[in-house]
């Protein structure tokens, strides 16, 4: 009777949320929920593990200034230092992070070739951050902290909800003023500042960020590396560098799967799933279910030869198609979490100041 009684009382709380304003609350509550049943099941095996990851977040929060939040996430690609420009933060990723005490060159290779399984998650951070080299050397860092910070703490929110809460997730603002987001395994989640200026309220922004989210959950990135390394795209590149340079070998080619897959996009049906899933995620958020539906009714207008959405349209399936998806896959069963109040980031953010 308790646990029914706490249950009904986090559906409250989910439904008010909006950007994680009860947080500490809602681990408080889910912290009871988890421990007060005789049964010891998997998945209270797993909301314990989220209920004290959320509990040691919202402690971290409390107590960090608000300058620092971000400022240690973004050390982790950085490799730490003393905040330099971002045009260094490539160089950092590709020779701060290293290979110690990680796969070699080769063993990457290998295992990109064969199966994704063989890839555990300290493998898979250490190719997240070769590939978020690649978004990070094609575009600065957005020089406005209180949105980065803003934007890692919501991201970082619903990452929480999802199926990996404890990876050491990463949402970063790109200065360009396309509308485009992108992920990278492990964890690191990234943003357009063109795409946060065409969000028309948080619950859009939040249905991306678990989009992207999702795509990293299901380690799609990673079959799609899969399958290029499958095609010699890897092996060509060893041929001629693993001779000499062991360390830059796996940088280069990484770089160059990066690129291409960054360029070409996903299967269209890892784009279904997220879309699908992402809408969830963001629901378990206390987002509004319809705010990734917003956003590709926006995308359904724009045109190619709009330099903003060239790269998004070009590299994701139309958005009608994904609209369609989305309606068969909702239906009705998500219309009791809508309706909750419209709050544009630009609100957040001047109620953060």
């Amino acid at each position: 009777m308790r646990s029914t009684a706490l249950q009904e009382q986090q559906k409250h709380d989910l439904r008010k949320t909006g950007s994680g304003e009860t947080f500490c609350l809602w681990a408080q509550r889910l912290c009871i929920l988890v421990c007060i049943g005789p049964e010891i099941t998997q998945k209270t095996r797993r909301l314990r593990t989220l209920a004290a990851t959320a509990a040691l977040a919202c402690a971290g929060l409390a107590a960090m200034p608000a300058s620092a939040q971000l400022g240690g996430l973004l050390n982790s690609l950085r490799g730490g230092g003393d905040g330099s420009a971002p045009a260094n933060i490539l160089s950092s990723v590709l020779g701060g992070g290293g290979n110690s005490g990680g796969a070699q060159p080769d063993e990457l290779i290998q295992m990109l070739s064969q199966s994704v399984t063989q890839i555990d998650e300290a493998r898979e951070i250490q190719i997240g951050r070769q590939l978020a080299a690649v978004l990070l050397g094609s575009k600065p860092l957005h020089p406005d902290m209180a949105l980065q910070r803003y934007v890692n703490q919501l991201g970082r929110w619903i990452s929480l909800q999802s199926l990996r809460p404890t990876l050491p997730w990463t949402f970063v603002v790109l200065d360009d003023p396309g509308f485009n987001a992108f992920a990278a395994p492990g964890g690191y989640v990234f943003v357009t500042k063109g795409l946060v200026d065409s969000t028309k309220d948080e619950s859009e922004l939040a249905g991306i960020l678990a989009h992207e989210i999702t795509h990293v959950t299901a380690k799609h990135h990673l079959q799609a590396m899969r399958k290029s390394a499958q095609t010699g795209l890897l092996t060509q590149l060893a041929a001629s560098q693993l001779k000499n340079n062991l360390g830059g070998a796996v940088s280069a080619q990484l770089l160059t799967l990066g690129r291409n897959l960054y360029s070409r996009g996903l299967d269209q049906s890892d784009e279904f799933e997220a879309d699908r899933n992402g809408v969830a995620l963001a629901t378990r958020a206390g987002f509004d279910p319809y705010g990734l539906v917003a956003v590709l009714q926006q995308l359904r207008t724009a045109t190619p030869d709009n330099p903003m959405f060239t790269l998004t349209l070009s590299t994701h399936p139309p958005a009608q198609a994904r609209l369609d998806q989305l309606e068969q896959a909702m239906g009705q069963r998500l219309d009791p979490y809508t309706g909750k109040p419209a709050v544009t980031v630009a609100q957040r953010l001047a109620a953060r100041k």
